[in-house]
């Protein structure tokens, strides 16, 4: 894996989550069976999605026979964090606040939601 996190679209991600979600690596066709109850894709823009996805070295793979098991090399925690901040940077200018004050405005929260928050901000506190 580069040390580099790959960009990584909407629909990539929704074939990185199934791959992220599975303890083995999986082979194109149980990739296609995993989305197509979520999403009406034609198996071969799926493939189409992993090949990119090995081209921009977010997976690998293994021969098994005449299938390629496909397995994810970049972590879904990285990926998450280097999404977060080009998110912050791209709409917010690279500035926390405004972000978190939007969004908390908007959200719904529940009261757990906000004892875990006001938890975290106690931590950084320290």
């Amino acid at each position: 894996m580069t040390s580099e996190i790959p960009r990584i679209s909407d629909a990539e991600w929704e074939v990185m989550k199934v791959l992220w979600s599975s303890p083995v690596p999986l082979a194109a066709s149980e990739v296609v069976q995993t989305l197509e109850h979520s999403k009406a894709w034609n198996p071969k823009t799926v493939r189409t999605l992993i090949n990119r996805l090995v081209e921009k070295q977010a997976l690998g793979f293994d021969p098994d026979g005449r299938t390629y098991r496909y397995y994810p090399l970049a972590k879904e925690e990285d990926c998450v964090r280097s999404e977060t901040s080009s998110l912050l940077k791209r709409i917010y200018g690279g500035a926390m606040k405004p972000m978190l004050v939007n969004f908390l405005k908007d959200e719904r929260l529940s009261k757990e939601d906000i004892a875990e928050l006001q938890a975290i901000l106690e931590q950084r506190k320290e």
